[in-house]
């Protein structure tokens, strides 16, 4: 995996969004954070009937990581840990079906803090480091981490030295602090003391929601690379060099690839969720249904994508052959 002169999407989406993002341009696409605890309890399955592979937790049968061939070297695993020998075993799981593994060191969620991962890690750079370490030792893929600032720039300078010191392959950083809101302005200024204090890849993220930002936060920051969050969320076309289609558009081939690998409904539901209260509201009809929707059926029949539900469902033997050969199989236009 090759991380300078990229463009990645952000920790944020299952399967369908990943793909799509990819078709629109970005380089590297990382999964939504998967905690250890639960990855253990998972086995591998390789899913003949959609053309996937799965990870499936073991006795609730529940599909938690779903990935294909055709994202085999592009695909990140991030997971979220507090443990150096979980995060391993949660990594040996998975490490032959993605590109990299990344450790998330970022997120503030009370959920993650109050678990010792995330952003709490922040605060215990020795276990930083034996968990990095620990990866490193073990694993033939890339090792990353995603952070965010400290305090003080000069103590996250300090940390991502650190980080580079246990031999990961990039950093990713978020511009923002733990106590700072998404409406706060991402501080590409402290992004770009890290890149110059590195010699290994700086991923930067924070504030893209236009194609032209990914150059406008190289130029501020040095960085290499940019990462996408919501502004991918919102439109995962914002990838593309020609410039974002219209969110309708988007939002169509993402109900079809939700389809077409048979996404989780409640996942398909939360990033539908997300672009309707970007670009519109939830109290429209539209939210409204999207909010009662309770499966894939439901969806199509509310996009209007009911034909290509039953072409999916009938030719999945055909579809999925292309899918296990690592090709990229698209339903026609019904």
């Amino acid at each position: 995996m090759e991380y300078r002169n990229k463009l990645v999407l952000a920790p944020m989406g299952t399967l369908p969004l990943r793909l799509l993002a990819a078709e629109y341009g970005a380089d590297i696409t990382y999964g939504e954070e998967i905690i250890d605890h639960k990855m253990v309890k998972c086995e591998r399955r390789v899913n003949e009937n959609i053309g996937c592979t799965d990870f499936v937790e073991k006795g609730t049968e529940t599909v938690v990581f779903r990935t294909c061939l055709q994202e085999r070297n592009q695909v990140v695993f991030q997971v979220g840990t507090s443990d150096a020998v979980r995060a391993l075993n949660a990594a040996q799981l998975v490490c032959k079906d993605v590109a990299a593994i990344d450790v998330n060191m970022g997120c503030p969620r009370s959920f993650s803090i109050s678990g010792g991962m995330g952003a709490a890690l922040l605060r215990k750079p020795e276990l930083i480091a034996d968990i990095l370490t620990t990866l490193r030792r073990n694993l033939d893929i890339p090792v990353t981490c995603k952070i965010r600032l400290l305090k003080c720039p000069q103590d996250t300078v300090e940390l991502a030295r650190r980080i580079e010191k246990t031999g990961v392959s990039a950093v990713a950083v978020h511009g923002r602090k733990v106590a700072d809101r998404p409406r706060d302005p991402a501080k590409w200024n402290e992004i770009a003391d890290i890149v110059a204090a590195l010699s290994i890849p700086v991923i930067a993220n924070g504030d893209v929601f236009e194609y032209g930002d990914f150059e406008r936060i190289k130029v501020a920051t040095g960085a290499t690379s940019v990462m996408a969050a919501r502004g991918a969320l919102w439109n995962a076309s914002i990838f593309s060099p020609v410039g974002k289609l219209d969110w309708e558009d988007v939002k169509r081939q993402y109900v079809r690839k939700s389809i077409l690998w048979d996404n989780d409904v409640k996942s398909t539901k939360h990033t539908l969720k997300e672009m309707i209260m970007h670009y519109s509201c939830l109290e429209l009809p539209e939210g409204k249904d999207v909010i009662k929707s309770e499966t894939l059926a439901d969806i199509a029949r509310l996009y209007g994508e009911e034909k290509y539900y039953q072409f999916v469902n009938e030719n999945r033997t055909m579809l999925n052959g292309g899918h296990r050969e690592g090709k990229f199989m698209v339903a026609p236009e019904i």
